[in-house]
């Protein structure tokens, strides 16, 4: 068993980790998964993530997934369709 987070630590802030997907239905509106909610210090990490996972996201029924740095919007809707 792992011990638990140094009473010192905290998640990363926004402003730290800026890059985020906004994941998105069929009809283009957005959903949330509690399991697919990371945010990326930077684009190629974001980038990274949904190249190995979109898969999983689209099990989940994610149709799209659109970047975003802070609240701007940098490409997207992509599809997750094969």
């Amino acid at each position: 068993m792992l011990p638990g987070q140094p009473p010192t630590f905290r998640p990363p802030s926004a402003s730290e980790r800026p890059w985020w997907w906004r994941l998105e239905d069929a009809s283009g509106e957005a959903i949330e998964l509690a399991d697919f909610s990371d945010r990326f210090s930077n684009q190629g990490d974001a980038e990274s993530w949904v190249g190995e996972i979109w898969a999983d996201l689209a099990e989940h029924g994610v149709a799209a997934v659109t970047l975003f740095e802070h609240e701007r919007q940098v490409y997207g809707p992509m599809s997750l369709s094969a």
